[in-house]
């Protein structure tokens, strides 16, 4: 790990709050998307990530590559994989990366140095992204549930008896799950 790379992981580290082998996980495939796609930090939306699962590395993936829920430059496609999808909005590329597990049974420390040190195309398996390019994060007018009184974006509003409602007061209508 170079002196560069050194900073990154620490940074990570002081992010998520503890050392573990997800966030070496997270903070490798950030760190090989920037290589592949050419990325820095994102300011804005310029870098998108759509993680397949909602674990440790992900806090790796905000504090290398500055993707955030905040921004929307980071969704989640909920799948249960180490898989992350990354794109660079300014070229139009993008790479889903697929962590190849170590064969193997290994304690927590060698899962550890195992992510931190194989090469990253042993590590993870390229693959072409599954999912379009999102838009950009979108602002919502806001509006007061009639039945709650809170506010509520507009894109979560129902409607109902002529009422706008929030999802929590909005009984939806199902036939089959009673």
């Amino acid at each position: 790990m170079n002196a560069e790379e050194q900073k990154l992981w620490e940074k990570a580290i002081d992010f998520h709050g503890h050392v573990c082998p997800g966030l070496a996980i997270g903070y490798r495939a950030a760190l090989y998307a920037a290589e592949l796609l050419h990325l820095t930090f994102a300011k804005d939306e310029e870098t998108v990530c759509i993680s397949e699962n909602d674990a440790c590395g992900c806090d790796a993936i905000q504090s290398v590559l500055g993707c955030s829920i905040g921004k929307g430059n980071l969704l989640f496609h909920m799948t249960g994989k180490q898989a992350f999808s990354f794109y660079n909005r300014k070229t139009g590329e993008s790479v889903r990366l697929l962590l190849q597990k170590p064969e193997g049974k290994r304690t927590r420390e060698e899962s550890l140095n195992c992510y931190l040190t194989l090469p990253a195309e042993k590590l993870f398996l390229v693959k072409k992204t599954m999912i379009p390019l999102p838009e950009p994060a979108r602002i919502f007018d806001s509006y007061v549930c009639e039945c709650c009184g809170e506010v509520t974006g507009a894109n979560w509003i129902r409607l109902a008896g002529g009422k706008k409602l929030c999802v929590d007061c909005y009984s939806q209508y199902d036939r089959f799950h009673v």
